[in-house]
């Protein structure tokens, strides 16, 4: 394991105590400002922040490194992309919203909701129903999941279930959807582990 006094990087920045989507909009806005080639180190908290900045790495191009756990503080480093290795971030074009999950519900349509969020949000509060797979984990538990079933995959902003809709419809699910703002505007019925 690298100690990680010998990583140097040319900006830190702290996001420790933040949860998603924070971590993730704060790392975007920091490398904007930095120079191709740097390499910027990231502190949170937040123990989704580790699949959030691989997924947006290989989103955007810029290159996931590596993250050092330190206590409870996990430390992401990136580096810059140049132009040439930058790509635009691709987001993901078949959405449902809230509202429009809450009718299949109550229609008692066949559907799988996918939860993308940490096994600690989802055992507070989920939409009743709902399999848990944290992002991390989607692609080596990807075959607990059937490619004919319609798929809307839920997290709490929309940002984690972009990516894994990204990550599921490039291994050949066609029925998925992106569930728009997710946990964090979802005024349904809830269920959670108590």
């Amino acid at each position: 394991m690298t100690s990680p006094s010998s990583i140097k990087a040319d900006k830190t920045l702290d996001c420790k105590g933040l949860a998603c989507p924070m971590p993730i909009v704060k790392t975007k806005k920091a490398i904007e400002e930095m120079q191709s080639g740097q390499v910027i180190e990231v502190q949170a908290t937040d123990k989704g922040s580790l699949a959030d900045m691989q997924g947006w790495a290989k989103n955007t191009g810029h290159q996931y490194l590596g993250t050092v756990e330190e206590g409870d503080v996990l430390k992401h480093y990136l580096r810059k992309a140049s132009p040439s290795e930058a790509k635009e971030e691709n987001k993901f074009p078949h959405t449902i919203s809230n509202d429009e999950l809450q009718a299949k519900i109550n229609a008692n349509e066949k559907i799988t909701i996918l939860d993308v969020r940490e096994p600690a949000e989802y055992a507070f509060q989920r939409v009743p129903g709902a399999k848990s797979i944290p992002l991390g984990e989607l692609e080596e538990r990807i075959n607990e999941l059937n490619t004919d079933e319609e798929i809307h995959v839920i997290c709490r902003t929309g940002t984690r279930s972009d990516m894994a809709c990204q990550l599921l419809a490039e291994k050949g699910f066609t029925k998925v959807k992106n569930v728009l703002p997710g946990m964090s505007g979802w005024t349904g019925a809830t269920e959670n582990n108590q």
